[in-house]
């Protein structure tokens, strides 16, 4: 059975941006629990040349529903407005991201198949299909950043584990 593009991205952008609104809520949780100032949390690195917690976190939305919205124009330009300051505008960017791709159809992804699509920071230039920029570009991108957020909050010490990354898996049953 062919696997369909949607099927392919999707269910596991839904799966990240889940994951990553749960992670969301832990930390502020974690951070009122242990008397930690949550913009500690928010402005926290893995490296000092690392984007922040926020960032990693505005980064899951923008590869995911941003991704999915420069299909349309065949362009995608990273989001470089500065991340939300507060857990509420972490989990607004994740919420408005959810509703974003909940709204496409199976079809509208479908019809992106063959299209051509651009990724462009600055002189930079990368041209793909748009199903192998979101399957080898978008979909590592997003992996990439729900992974970074994750292990900030398990190096600063937050109650996590990998069943938190994982988030709301597929299974056939209960």
């Amino acid at each position: 059975m062919a696997v369909s593009l949607y099927s392919a991205f999707i269910p596991s952008a839904l799966q990240m941006i889940g994951s990553t609104r749960q992670l969301v809520d832990t930390a502020e949780q974690w951070a009122e629990e242990n008397d930690r100032q949550g913009r500690d949390i928010i402005e926290a690195r893995l490296i000092e040349d690392m984007a922040p917690f926020s960032y990693q976190v505005k980064s899951v939305a923008v590869h995911t529903a941003g991704a999915l919205a420069s299909l349309e124009e065949g362009v995608f330009q990273p989001d470089m407005t500065p991340p939300p300051t507060s857990f509420d505008g972490l989990r607004k960017a994740l919420d408005e991201a959810k509703a974003a791709i909940e709204s496409y159809s199976v079809d509208q992804i479908e019809a992106y198949v063959g299209k051509d699509m651009r990724f462009e920071l600055k002189s930079f230039r990368l041209d793909f299909l748009a199903e192998d920029f979101l399957l080898s570009f978008s979909q590592p991108n997003y992996y990439f950043h729900a992974t970074t957020a994750y292990n900030l909050l398990r190096q600063m010490g937050a109650p996590i584990g990998k069943r938190n990354f994982l988030g709301q898996m597929r299974v056939t049953s209960g």
